[in-house]
């Protein structure tokens, strides 16, 4: 029996919220592995925002590649890991990568509510938008247990 997920599964589980786990080679040492809210459709890119002088950043720059990991948090447990090139995107429209996103994670009030206490903060971090291109997958339902 196969746990693995089917493309249309993987691709849907991915575009449902969940916190990803980011994870970026580091020369000398291991990955710097951070969470993010992103914004994923099925068939695109895997899309997050970030400070353009943080660490992230830095080693996006460096390495052109980074891995991300979303879970179920629930039983049956599920997971879904892609793999591929990340690029930097010119424009972040404020809207669709940042209001819409604190949304999606906090609801309509707690994501405005958010978007008003970390204002300064996220100016000053002069955000940049990433794309992911997933070119692996790895994706598992162990609800196909059948337990």
């Amino acid at each position: 029996m196969s746990l693995a997920m089917t493309r249309a599964e993987r691709e849907e589980f991915l575009a449902d919220t969940h916190v990803a786990a980011v994870s970026i080679a580091e020369d000398g040492r291991g990955p710097l592995t951070v969470p993010v809210w992103y914004r994923y459709e099925p068939g695109g890119e895997l899309f997050f925002v970030t400070g353009g002088r943080s660490r992230k950043a830095d080693l996006l720059r460096r390495t052109g590649r980074a891995s991300v990991l979303v879970q179920s948090e629930t039983v049956p447990y599920k997971y879904v890991s892609v793999e591929g090139p990340a690029r930097f995107l010119d424009q972040i429209d404020h809207e669709r990568d940042v209001r819409s996103v604190a949304v999606r994670y906090l609801g309509a009030e707690l994501g405005e509510a958010y978007l008003v206490a970390t204002a300064d903060e996220r100016a000053a971090a002069e955000e940049v938008l990433v794309a992911l291109r997933p070119e692996r997958w790895y994706a598992v339902d162990y609800g196909k247990m059948g337990l």
